[in-house]
């Protein structure tokens, strides 16, 4: 959705955009604030650890709880009840959920199961994305919102060719959405890369750039057997590896089909209308 004019945004009766870029950047701070301030805030990693990955997630929780004789004997009988108190803030279930990849007595998963798992995941994200425009139109016929903002996870790029107008994902976003990425520095991204080693957040990788990250990370580290990896240690690699290779295909999908808002201006917005200030600054740099 790209807009003729700044007006044709600023004064829409109803407004919707997808904001996009990496994990920590400030999407969901953004969303929250914007809940605040009368936007309908769609969280598409809530969305698929609940909707699309519930069950699996559970499960998990069940498979382990079955290994202890007490947990097992009650939940045979249905005499206790086990679920996931996933939030938008709290998406610690989906991450537990998707792991890892290494050595299984340091927590980590076998690669297959990881990659088991990843696909899941894919499949999970397309859905999600693509329930957006059911989710505007649902914001406003159930709760009167007018304004609506969907927060994407970081892996929204791997799910998408950020070149292609008839991508799936891509086609029902921009013809709902203004698509806006939010943009971080190079110090935004150290920032990124500590906060993640201190508090994992769910990532997946593009299938050929895991198996790709994988063999270099064994090789770098003289590792042979794939149970002999740390998975703390690749995690924390393979995050960084990973927000290196998306960050020219955000600006590529920003170039061919939305705007850009920086990450320094949005930490300074305070309401909504700041917001819309500088999406209309966004809209009107794009057009000189």
């Amino acid at each position: 959705m790209l807009f003729s004019s700044v007006d044709e945004f600023v004064k829409a009766p109803r407004r919707a955009v997808t904001v996009f870029g990496m994990a920590g950047v400030g999407k969901t701070r953004l969303s929250n604030m914007l809940r605040a301030n009368h936007w309908f805030h769609y969280s598409a990693d809530y969305r698929i650890g609940t909707r699309y990955m519930g069950e699996f997630i559970v499960d998990n929780f069940k498979r382990e709880a079955m290994k202890v004789p007490f947990l097992a004997q009650l939940l045979r009988t249905d005499s206790i009840y086990i679920s996931s108190n996933i939030t938008f803030d709290n998406l610690d279930p989906l991450s537990t959920y998707l792991g890892t990849p290494g050595n299984v007595d340091h927590g980590g998963l076998p690669l297959a199961e990881y990659q088991r798992r990843q696909e899941q995941h894919r499949v999970a994200e397309i859905a999600a994305l693509c329930d957006v425009p059911y989710f505007i139109d649902r914001a406003k016929d159930l709760y009167g919102y007018d304004d609506f903002i969907a927060d994407t996870g970081g892996s929204l790029i791997e799910v998408v060719d950020p070149s292609d107008p008839e991508d799936p994902v891509i086609k029902t976003l921009a013809a709902h959405t203004a698509l806006i990425f939010i943009r971080g520095t190079g110090k935004d991204a150290t920032e990124l890369v500590r906060r993640f080693k201190k508090s994992p957040k769910p990532m997946y990788y593009r299938p050929e750039f895991l198996v790709e990250k994988w063999a270099e990370y064994k090789l770098i580290n003289g590792i042979l057997n794939d149970d002999d990896v740390d998975p703390a240690g690749f995690g924390a690699w393979g995050f960084e590896a990973l927000l290196h290779d998306r960050l020219p295909r955000y600006e590529a999908l920003a170039d061919n089909f939305g705007y850009v808002v920086e990450a320094s201006d949005l930490a300074t917005a305070r309401d909504g209308d700041e917001f819309v200030d500088l999406i209309a600054a966004a809209i009107e740099k794009r057009m000189r």
